[in-house]
Parts: structure tokens; C-alpha cells; sequence
């Protein structure tokens, strides 16, 4: 049976990969992902912002026809879940859905941003576990008019951004990303023990101002903060695909590398990233707000160093 790992990155720009052309080239596993696999170099996402574009991936449809584009009050992009009145419709056939019904097991990991009433949580769209939250880490908030932003592992919320889930804001320090890493890799491992095909949604958010990184990663990069919390990622993806080989699912699985929209360049120059030579970014439908990185890693089935 196919396995097949999503790994799906919040808010990089296409010139943030040494693979696309980043001068410091901080990106050796994503790198050598692309050598290994295909590169594309026209990928674009459906939508500029986050909601909109992951409601497209999920669901393969356009945002104006799955009821989720940008300025609808049905399923605006709001900074904080208080403020969303809307999420996923139920009418939506989302991929986890599809990959259940063939009997795979499905797991968010990270934001899901569809939605944060019950009914639009991700258990109830196709997805068997979540670790992660309903947004993005905003805040922190009063926690009394504005509660700070909720994270759960499957129905029970087990604590808040900034509360249970430290970050730093002087620092950007957080390990958010090595425990969302930590969990990636014991879902995998589980799976394979029990021959059971799988389809793992990581949507991690490191690179979503306010940036962060693990104490290991801080200061290490040439691009700042937003350049640590690059390093991590790529570090992490790096470890999950060699956990793959290592398990000797790597044939079976296929690995899928993207983003959900341009780098942001209202939060730049620390806190945001490179869109290459295109113009403008996130929340714009220029090149730099829609054409992303991505990157397809199959191996025995993707020829290596393939470009489309």
C-alpha cells in the first residue's frame, strides 16, 4: 500500500531555497531533496493568505468555489479564532476524507486555520489525530476579552501559545517546531509498524511572524531570526525523510514539499523572507504572493534531478 507524507510549509517565499537560487544556502536537506526529486519551478498557490490557499490544497478546488476566499465573512483570514464566524462547509470533500475511505490513517500536524468552532475542526473533515492549533501563534492576548490562541492534541485542547507553549518575543525563542517535529516522526514510525498507509498534513508555522526558532538554531544563520527558523525546518525535513529511508518506507512513500502563500513582506526584513526576483508578496496576487516553492520526492518513482 502507498504511503504518502504531506509536508506543507507556512509562509516561505520562492527564493527562499538554495535549490531556487538563496545565496547563503541554508537549505541542504531541501536541496538535496530537489537533486533527489523534481523541482518546480511554476508552482503557484490558489490564494495570497493562509485560510484560502490551504482550503484550495485540501479540498482541490478554487477558493471562490469552496466558499473560503479572502474577504467573505463566511471565511475571512482573521488574526485571532474569536474573530473567524466560519470555517470549512461541510458540503467540501477535503483529501483526508478521499484516503480514508481507502484506509489510510490521516494526522495534522500544525495549523489548520479552516475554522476553530467544533464543527469545523479537522477530526470531524477527514484527519484521525491533530497536535497543533486552530491558528496561527498570535498574541500573547489578555486572556480575558482575548484569550490567547488554543492547541490541542485531537478534542482536547491542552494548553495555550505562550501559556503552556512558551515564545519568546525578545528572543524568538521557542521549540515549537522540535516538538511538531518529534510528533511527525512517531506518527511515521507507528504507521509502520503496524503496515498501515498514512497521509501526514505538517503545517508547521516557524517562518509566520512573530518568527521563532529552537535555542539550537538561534543565531546560526546569515538571514537573522527568519533564517534560523529556515535552518530548523530544513533540518526537520531533512530528519524525516532519512526516517523514512531508515524505516525502509522511502519507495512507498511520496513526499510533497510547498507553501501556502509568498513570504511576508510587511514583517521584513527580520522577520520575513525572499520572494526572488518576483514582485511584491504575501496578500498581494503578484508572482511573489502566488508562485511558491515546491518540491516532489518519490524515490524509484520520481526520476532524480527532474525540473518541471
Amino acid at each position: 500500500a502507498l504511503t504518502s507524507s504531506g509536508v506543507f510549509i507556512l509562509q516561505m517565499g520562492w527564493g527562499d531555497l538554495g535549490a531556487f537560487g538563496e545565496p547563503s544556502k541554508e537549505t541542504p536537506n531541501l536541496d538535496q531533496m530537489a537533486a533527489e526529486g523534481m523541482l518546480f519551478l511554476d508552482f503557484y498557490t490558489a490564494n495570497p493568505l493562509c485560510s484560502p490557499s490551504r482550503a484550495a490544497l485540501l479540498t482541490g478546488r478554487l477558493p471562490v468555489r469552496n466558499g473560503f476566499y479572502t474577504t467573505n465573512g463566511h471565511a475571512r483570514n482573521a488574526y485571532t479564532p474569536q474573530d473567524i464566524v466560519g470555517g470549512i462547509p461541510d458540503s467540501e470533500l477535503l483529501l483526508p476524507e478521499l484516503l480514508k475511505k481507502a484506509g489510510y490513517v490521516n494526522k495534522i500536524i500544525g495549523k489548520w486555520h479552516l475554522g476553530h468552532r467544533p464543527q469545523f475542526h479537522p477530526l470531524r473533515h477527514g484527519f484521525d489525530e491533530w497536535l497543533g492549533s486552530p491558528n496561527c501563534h498570535f498574541g500573547p492576548y489578555d486572556n480575558r476579552e482575548r484569550p490567547n490562541i488554543p492547541v490541542y492534541r485531537d478534542w482536547e485542547m491542552i494548553g495555550r501559545y505562550y501559556e503552556d507553549f512558551k515564545i519568546d518575543l525578545k528572543t524568538g525563542e521557542a521549540n515549537l517546531t522540535q516538538l511538531y517535529l518529534q510528533e511527525a516522526l512517531d506518527f511515521i514510525s507507528k504507521q509502520q509498524a503496524s503496515q498501515q498507509p498514512f497521509f501526514l498534513y505538517w503545517a508547521i508555522d516557524a517562518t509566520h511572524a512573530p518568527v521563532y526558532a529552537s535555542k539550537q538554531f538561534l543565531g546560526t544563520s546569515q538571514r537573522g531570526l527568519y533564517g534560523d527558523a529556515v535552518r530548523e525546518i530544513d533540518a526537520s525535513v531533512g530528519k524525516i525523510l532519512k526516517h523514512l529511508q531508515q524505516l525502509g518506507i522511502s519507495e512507498n512513500t511520496f513526499v510533497f514539499f510547498t507553501s501556502d502563500n509568498g513570504a511576508a513582506l510587511i514583517s521584513a526584513p527580520r522577520q520575513g523572507g525572499s520572494n526572488g526576483p518576483f514582485l511584491c508578496g504575501k496578500q498581494t496576487t503578484f508572482e511573489g504572493g502566488m508562485r511558491e516553492p515546491a518540491i516532489a520526492w518519490w524515490p524509484g518513482h520520481i526520476p532524480a534531478g527532474a525540473v518541471s
